[in-house]
């Protein structure tokens, strides 16, 4: 999905397009990584002065429920990731990275491993993030 693609999601599910809301998706989707909710606010209040932390976490908050943005939770933070394409590449889980948040795909599924324990039940969703250090943070150290 991409950011024209993105604006329409958002205003067939009732939100007013804005400059700052652009801004906002354009940022996670060249950060195209886990970003917290302050490094979004600290890219945008160099643009964009007086905006507050509150406006910022409630346009992400908005846009995870529209199903434009991905989250998960990163030492104790939530983390907020342009959603991926799934018309692109099909069914995938992420590898994230716990240093700096880049993410890598993972084209399998071990959701049929865990159907055949789970027999007589019914699974209605489901979610498999591995986390760890990425080649970049561990040449650093």
């Amino acid at each position: 999905m991409h950011l024209e693609e993105a604006l329409k999601v958002m205003k067939t599910q009732g939100f007013k397009y804005t400059k700052k809301r652009e801004a906002m998706l354009q940022f996670l989707i060249e950060e195209d990584k886990y970003t917290s909710a302050k490094e979004v606010y600290d890219f945008m209040s160099d643009d964009y002065a007086g905006i507050s932390y509150d406006t910022i976490y409630r346009n992400l908050h908005d846009f995870s429920k529209i199903d434009l943005l991905e989250v998960t939770e990163l030492n104790g933070e939530k983390k907020f990731r342009f959603h991926c394409s799934h018309q692109h590449i099909g069914h995938h889980h992420h590898f994230i990275c716990t240093e700096c948040g880049a993410t890598r795909e993972i084209r399998m599924c071990p959701m049929d491993y865990f159907k055949e324990q789970l027999s007589g039940c019914e699974i209605e969703s489901h979610r498999f993030e591995i986390f760890g250090k990425c080649e970049k943070c561990l040449s650093k150290k």
